[in-house]
């Protein structure tokens, strides 16, 4: 570990144990409020980052953009948009012509699986992430899946996470060979939106630079009326704080 650097351990998950060269991490960044918090929560506990976009054929481009800003903010050592087409495949109201779900309570959100979830799209994402994170000899990937204030999607839950840490490990050379192992890091996944708020906060997230919507205007301002637009301004509240971001209209 580099001389003067001191790992935060308290910002990682707590089943997190640092591997033996922790000073590289590859981030998956989506450009919303999660990924940029576990960016900066990445950063602060020294870690030289190497950030993973995908411009997957999802409704608009707006959190492509907002995530290469927030590489830059970040100064990120290198920053990868990688476009594959899940619209080839559909299936999901991100990624179809299926219209995105608004004006839905807490209750009707945690229902079901709901329309906007993208079949296999973390495991799509980690995989990308863990050949990235081979070739640049890194031996930790950070993912902000959220298993509290989230859309009830099955690849941000626990089991996911250590089911794939378990298939990085058997899928690598460097797992196979016995040299270092894979850590996937979830810091945010028993954390409320409001928490997650409060820590990004404390790392100096500027919140106005992340883009969470799923059904944004023309113009690329939030509707306000779909689940992930409920879910952050319901957050900003929990934490006593008014969100940054404009909205076309709040519930």
């Amino acid at each position: 570990m580099r001389k003067g650097i001191k790992v935060r351990i308290d910002l990682l998950d707590q089943n997190t144990k640092m591997s033996v060269n922790p000073m590289k991490a590859v981030v998956l960044l989506s450009g919303g409020l999660d990924s940029t918090t576990t960016l900066a929560i990445a950063k602060r506990a020294g870690f030289d980052l190497f950030a993973l976009t995908f411009d997957y054929g999802q409704r608009h481009h707006i959190e492509v953009d907002r995530a290469q800003d927030i590489a830059k903010h970040f100064a990120v050592v290198d920053h990868q948009i990688v476009k594959i087409d899940l619209r080839q495949f559909g299936g999901s109201a991100l990624t179809d012509s299926i219209e995105v779900p608004t004006d839905r309570d807490q209750k009707e959100m945690g229902s079901e699986i709901p329309v906007t979830y993208v079949p296999a799209r973390n495991t799509i994402f980690l995989s990308f992430c863990l050949a990235y994170a081979e070739v640049k000899e890194a031996n930790d990937i950070f993912i902000g899946v959220n298993a509290i204030d989230y859309s009830g999607y099955p690849d941000c839950r626990p089991e996911f996470i250590t089911a794939f840490e378990t298939l990085a490990n058997l899928a690598t050379k460097a797992g196979v060979e016995g040299k270092n192992r894979m850590k996937i890091h979830t810091p945010l996944i028993k954390l409320n939106k409001g928490e997650i708020i409060q820590k990004g906060l404390q790392l100096g997230v500027d919140f106005a630079m992340t883009h969470s919507c799923y059904n944004p205007g023309e113009e690329g301002k939030s509707c306000g009326v779909c689940d992930s637009c409920q879910l952050r301004l319901k957050g900003f509240q929990e934490a006593g704080l008014e969100d940054p971001i404009e909205y076309a209209k709040i519930l």
